[in-house]
């Protein structure tokens, strides 16, 4: 089987043909001031919405993840035994820290990921 012959195939597939971008008129706004006026608009954050509810759980799944990996990196102290009961109470309390740390430290990832899923990105959140 030839391989070079497959892939100049695949690249000869009328799905990559590539056109050029339209040329602006001149006296126009495009290009870089273009974004840069569309970008000056305020971001909507709709803080009820079910797709920010899920950028929240998601926000509280990373930091989970990231206080798990910390915890992974100090050494036991023997205060939470090393049984199946001790990992579970161990993973639901980070799974509480998490929780605690979404709501009250703003990190912003939520806002962030929702301004992304919404195509607001590249307008600035004022804290």
């Amino acid at each position: 089987m030839d391989i070079a012959a497959l892939g100049t195939q695949y690249l000869n597939n009328a799905r990559f043909d590539v056109k050029a971008p339209p040329t602006p008129k001149a006296g126009s706004n495009t290009g870089f001031a273009d974004m840069l006026e569309k970008a000056k608009g305020k971001p909507v954050i709709d803080k009820t919405d079910k797709l920010y509810e899920q950028c929240l759980a998601l926000e509280t799944f990373l930091t989970k993840t990231l206080i798990s990996g910390m915890r992974g990196t100090v050494q036991k102290t023997g205060l939470i035994d090393d049984s199946f009961a001790g990992k579970m109470y161990e993973d639901m309390l980070y799974d509480e820290y998490a929780k605690a740390y979404t709501e009250n430290a703003n990190f912003g990832l939520a806002d962030l990921a929702y301004l992304e899923l919404t195509g607001q990105r590249g307008k600035a959140i004022a804290r």
